[in-house]
């Protein structure tokens, strides 16, 4: 019975972290800009490895995978943000214009008051 219920919940985590991914690679392909294509990418893709990550670290039922399956998950959810948030601000140093549907560009605005001040 503890068997079943544990590979259940792997199927649940490995379709979710699938589902994930997948929403992850369609986000990369269907939106209009590099920040909300990396969004889409540092986000879902995050969830989605995670989940598979753990499912992974828990079918193998052994505590020592378990635990590297973890840290693997913790060095994604900490490493992933950050990542994606120094590739925003050096795709926006670099030029990269956003979408036209952007309403606001806080960076930019940030720039300018930087620039009167100086």
């Amino acid at each position: 019975m503890t068997e079943m219920i544990l590979a259940l919940v792997v199927a649940v985590m490995l379709v979710a972290g699938g589902i994930f991914t997948f929403l992850a690679a369609v986000g990369l392909v269907r939106l209009p800009d590099v920040y909300t294509r990396m969004h889409a990418a540092s986000k879902a893709g995050t969830v989605g490895s995670g989940l598979m990550l753990l499912a992974a670290g828990i079918h193998a039922f052994d505590i020592a995978i378990l635990t590297r399956a973890l840290a693997g998950f913790v060095f994604f959810v900490l490493t992933a943000p950050a990542a994606a948030h120094l590739v925003a601000k050096a795709a926006h140093g670099a030029g990269y214009r956003l979408a036209r549907t952007t309403v606001m560009d806080d960076m930019h605005e940030a720039e300018k008051r930087n620039a009167k001040k100086r």
